[in-house]
């Protein structure tokens, strides 16, 4: 544990409980739109910027950015309704496992595809404004999603730490893992508890897989 002094948490599916609101809300917008997407191009999206993954599903055309963000303005408004509706919760054991990385100096940061008026809404529903972790980062804190680096490096500047040997990267899909690994972080960890399932995380890479993040503590004490 001396070596580690940062650790990013995806947020939906990772450390926030995924019930199915994020792709829901995704293929309904998409749908109210006339767009229709199959299962493989919705798991091919899944922990990307919500923003570029509306983006790439879109038919390209003279109109193709106007489209694009109506579809994202819609998927936004009905994600709120469903937090709303249907109240965020977080993974079992994601709370505790802040309060012990940080009871051992370890700074604990969350980042997400999700706009930082989505991500605000869910902070405040789980409780999580103040003293819960160190730093929040979302898609539109930088200019270029998953799998590029960048969410990790903006989570590194918020919390003044400049080793990313001593960042571990923790997510629940395949482009959190590429993020981690564009970044260089010391561990790169896939759970379980979210949209990719072990096949196509361990495709992905990375140094452990979990079955959740409640895992953690367990992990670390055996390294």
């Amino acid at each position: 544990m001396n070596d580690i002094r940062l650790v990013v948490f995806d947020m939906a599916g990772t450390t926030v409980r995924d019930a199915g609101q994020v792709a829901d809300s995704f293929v309904s917008a998409l749908k109210e739109h006339g767009y229709e997407i199959s299962e493989e191009e919705l798991t091919a999206v899944r922990g990307a910027s919500k923003k570029e993954g509306v983006a790439r599903l879109i038919p390209e055309g003279p109109d193709s950015e106007q489209k694009a963000a109506s579809v994202y303005e819609t998927f936004r408004k009905n994600l709120e309704d469903r937090y709303r509706l249907d109240a965020a919760a977080p993974v079992e054991g994601a709370e505790e496992v802040f309060r012990w990385l940080r009871s051992l100096g370890v700074l604990v940061a969350l980042n997400t595809g999700f706009d930082r008026d989505i991500t605000g809404l869910l902070i405040s529903a789980l409780g999580w404004d103040s003293g819960i972790v160190d730093a929040v980062v979302c898609g539109d804190d930088v200019d270029e999603g998953r799998p590029a680096p960048f969410l990790i490096f903006k989570a590194m500047k918020a919390t003044g730490i400049e080793d990313v040997l001593r960042v571990a990267n923790v997510g629940d899909t395949s482009r959190d893992l590429e993020a981690g690994q564009s970044a260089g972080v010391r561990w790169n960890i896939g759970v379980l508890s979210g949209a990719h399932d072990r096949g196509r995380l361990e495709s992905a890479p990375h140094t452990h897989i979990l079955p959740s993040i409640a895992s953690l503590p367990s992990l670390f004490d055996g390294i």
